[in-house]
C-alpha cells in the first residue's frame, strides 16, 4: 500500500482547529471596502459609496423640510406672496456656501463637529452637544406632533395616537437589523412621495411662475426675519449635520472622498431647495386663484381648497412623510452628539436613539399639539444659534490644519464660507427682537 506524502518543498497545509471569532459590525456602517482576502471590483465598491451618499443627501434634505417648514413657507406665502421667491433663492444660496464647508470641514477630519469644538476650546464641543441636544428634542416633539395631524389628515386618527404610532415606525427602523440600510432607503422613499405630492399640487394649482422668476431678482419686498427663519430652518440645529455625520458612520471619510462629499453637500441643499420652491409655488397658485387659507393652517387649507377631500388626504401624507423624516433625523443626529463613534458600543448607541424618541413621546403626549406660531419660532431661534456651528469649523479649516489628516483647504471656499458666516451673524443680530415679538 502507498503513502501518498506532501512534494518536496511545500509544506503541508493544515486545516484551522477552531473557528474565527466574529467581529462586532457596527449596524450603522456600509461595507464599502472588501473583505481581507477577497477583491472587489472598483465599481462594486463605487456603487456602494453612491447607495451611502444618497442616504445621506436626503437624511438632510427631509430633515429640512419638516412640519416647520412646512408651516413657514405656508405662512410667508400668504404674507409675501411672489416676492417669498427672493428669500428662498438667497437662503438657498447662503445654505451652499456654509454646507460647502461643514461637510468638508468634518468629512475629511474624520470627527464630529463636537469633537472639533472640544479641540478648538474645551468644552466648546460640550456646549455644542448640549445646545443641539436641547433643540432636537425640541423639533422632535413638533415633528411627533405634526405626524399626529397627518394621520389625523389622511385617516381621522386622534392626533395623540398618530403620533404614538408614528414614533413606533420610527423606532422600529432603528431596531431593524441592517439599521444603515434601513435608514438609507426610508428617508430616500420619504422624500420621494414628499416631492410628487408637492409637484402634484403645484401642476394643479397653476401658479404665476413668472411673476416669481421677477420677484427672485427685483423683489417687491425684502425681509431680514424670514431669511433668517428659512436659514433656521434649513441649517439650524442637527440638520447641518446629519447627512454628513451619516457619512462618517458609514466609512466615507478623509480627503481621498472630498468630491464625494462635496458633491453630496450640494445635492442636499439643491434637493431641500426644491422641495421649498415647489411648495412656495404650489401655495401662490392657490392664492393667485382668489382662494382665502385659513391662518391657523395654511398649508392643509390651501390643498384642501385645490382638491377637497383628496386634497386633504394628499396634505396629511405629505404632513406625516415630513414629520417622520425629522424624527429620524433628529433622533439619529442628536445621538451622535453625545456618544463616540470608537467608545460607544453599538447596542448602547442604539438604545439611546430608542429612548430619546420615546422621552419626546411622551412629552408630546402631555402638551399635545404644538401651534404653528411656536414652530415658526423654534426655526427662527435656530438661526440665531447657527453662527456658533459654522463659526467653529471655518476655524477649524482656517486655523486647524492639523487635524485635516493632510488636506490643504481651497481658500476661495474658505473666503466663500466666511462671508455666508458673516451674513448669518447679519442676519441673526437684526432679526433678534422680531424672533422674540413671535412669542
Amino acid at each position: 500500500m502507498s503513502v501518498r506524502t506532501a512534494k518536496p518543498g511545500k509544506p503541508p497545509t493544515r486545516r484551522p482547529t477552531s473557528k474565527p471569532v466574529a467581529r462586532r459590525t457596527n449596524p450603522y456602517a456600509r461595507r464599502l471596502t472588501p473583505a481581507a482576502g477577497r477583491k472587489t471590483p472598483d465599481s462594486a465598491m463605487k456603487a456602494g459609496t453612491r447607495s451611502t451618499l444618497i442616504g445621506a443627501v436626503f437624511l438632510m434634505a427631509t430633515s429640512a423640510i419638516g412640519p416647520a417648514v412646512i408651516t413657514q413657507t405656508a405662512l410667508f406665502t400668504v404674507s409675501l406672496g411672489a416676492a417669498f421667491a427672493f428669500a428662498v433663492v438667497a437662503s438657498v444660496l447662503v445654505d451652499l456656501a456654509v454646507q460647502l464647508n461643514v461637510w468638508r470641514v468634518i468629512g475629511v477630519s474624520g470627527r464630529r463637529a463636537q469633537e472639533l469644538g472640544n479641540l478648538v476650546a474645551p468644552r466648546l464641543g460640550t456646549a455644542m452637544a448640549a445646545l443641539l441636544f436641547a433643540g432636537g428634542l425640541v423639533f422632535t416633539v413638533g415633528n411627533l406632533a405634526g405626524a399626529g395631524l397627518g394621520t389625523n389628515a389622511m385617516f381621522g386618527l386622534d392626533p395623540r395616537l398618530g403620533g404614538a404610532l408614528s414614533a413606533v415606525v420610527a423606532i422600529g427602523i432603528f431596531l431593524a437589523r441592517q439599521t444603515g440600510f434601513a435608514l438609507d432607503r426610508v428617508v430616500v422613499v420619504l422624500g420621494g412621495v414628499m416631492l410628487i405630492i408637492v409637484g402634484w399640487l403645484t401642476v394643479v394649482s397653476g401658479p404665476p411662475v413668472g411673476r416669481a422668476l421677477r420677484n427672485v431678482v427685483l423683489p417687491e419686498q425684502a425681509d431680514f426675519l424670514v431669511i433668517t427663519t428659512l436659514i433656521g430652518g434649513t441649517l439650524g440645529g442637527y440638520v447641518m449635520y446629519a447627512g454628513v455625520h451619516r457619512l462618517l458612520d458609514s466609512g466615507v471619510s478623509g480627503p481621498r472622498y472630498v468630491r464625494e462629499i462635496s458633491r453630496a453637500s450640494v445635492a442636499a441643499i439643491l434637493i431641500t431647495g426644491l422641495l421649498r420652491a415647489v411648495l412656495f409655488l404650489a401655495i401662490l397658485g392657490v392664492i393667485a386663484g382668489g382662494a382665502t387659507l385659513d391662518h391657523s393652517n395654511p398649508a392643509a387649507s390651501a390643498f384642501r381648497h385645490t382638491a377637497g377631500e383628496f386634497g386633504l388626504r394628499a396634505f396629511g401624507l405629505l404632513l406625516w412623510a415630513a414629520a417622520i423624516a425629522g424624527v429620524i433625523g433628529a433622533a439619529y443626529t442628536t445621538v451622535t452628539f453625545v456618544t463616540s463613534r470608537t467608545k460607544t458600543p453599538d447596542g448602547t448607541r442604539t438604545t439611546l436613539v430608542v429612548l430619546f424618541i420615546a422621552v419626546s413621546t411622551v412629552i408630546q403626549l402631555s402638551i399635545g399639539t404644538a401651534p404653528a406660531k411656536l414652530l415658526v419660532f423654534a426655526g427662527a431661534v435656530n438661526g440665531l444659534l447657527l453662527p456658533l456651528g459654522i463659526g467653529v469649523l471655518l476655524w477649524v479649516a482656517w486655523q486647524r490644519a492639523d487635524l485635516l489628516r493632510g488636506y490643504r483647504y481651497p481658500r476661495p471656499l474658505l473666503v466663500l464660507g466666511g462671508a455666508a458666516w458673516l451674513l448669518t451673524v447679519y442676519l441673526a443680530v437684526r432679526s433678534v427682537k422680531p424672533v422674540f415679538s413671535l412669542l
